[in-house]
C-alpha cells in the first residue's frame, strides 16, 4: 500500500516508562537501535495499525499501555535507494504517524519473540533525549520532529533537545 507519492503508512511507537525513559530495541543481528514501528495494513487506521505492531514487535497487548498522544500529521522520510530492495519501483520511503504510550504493565511483560520473524533480539530503557547519532541517518530528522513534537505529554522530561535535534528539524524546514 503505497500512495501516489511514493510513501508507504507507517506507524512509529515511542514506549515510556513511568521515569520518563523510552524503549529502545536492538535489531536482530545488528548492532543498530531504534523505535518500534511498522507498515499499516489495508483496512487498518493508524491506531490499530499501533497496537498490531506493537504486539508483533514487543508482546505488548492494548492493557500493557496506555496512549498519551501521538503526532498530528504524517511525518515523511525517504529510504535511500541502496536500502530500497526495488529500486525500479515507486517506492521512495514511509510516511509515519507517532504514537507515544505509557508502559502500564511491566517490564517482564515485554516479549520480542512473539511472532516467526523477530524485529528485536534485545531492548533497554533510554533516556528520552537518546543520542540521536544511534539512530539510522536517514530517519534522524523524523525521530527528532516526533520526540520534539510529543515530549509535551510528558511533563516530568527534564531538559530540551539537544542542538543536534534542531540542528536535524532546521535542515528539514530549509
Amino acid at each position: 500500500m503505497i500512495d501516489r507519492d511514493g510513501y508507504r503508512p507507517n506507524v512509529g511507537i515511542i514506549i515510556t516508562n513511568d521515569k520518563n525513559q523510552v524503549f529502545w530495541g536492538k535489531r536482530v543481528k545488528q548492532h543498530a537501535w531504534q523505535f518500534p514501528q511498522g507498515g499499516i495494513q489495508q483496512g487498518e487506521n493508524p491506531e490499530q495499525a499501533m497496537y498490531r505492531e506493537l504486539y508483533e514487535e514487543v508482546g505488548l497487548c492494548p492493557q500493557h499501555v496506555k496512549i498519551l498522544g501521538r503526532t498530528r500529521e504524517w511525518m515523511r522520510y525517504d529510504v535511500p535507494n541502496n536500502w530500497n530492495k526495488s529500486a525500479r519501483s515507486v517506492y521512495r520511503g514511509q510516511k509515519q504517524i507517532w504514537f507515544l504510550l505509557r508502559l502500564v504493565g511491566r517490564d517482564s511483560d515485554v516479549c520480542l519473540r512473539t511472532c516467526e520473524h523477530p524485529e528485536f533480539d534485545a531492548w533497554r530503557w533510554n533516556e528520552y533525549w537518546l543520542d540521536i547519532e544511534a539512530v539510522v541517518d536517514f530517519k534522524r530528522s523524523v525521530y527528532a520532529r516526533a520526540l520534539r513534537e510529543l515530549v509535551h505529554y510528558l511533563p516530568n522530561v527534564t531538559g530540551k533537545p539537544p542542538a543536534e535535534y534542531e540542528q536535524l528539524l532546521l535542515s528539514v524546514h530549509a
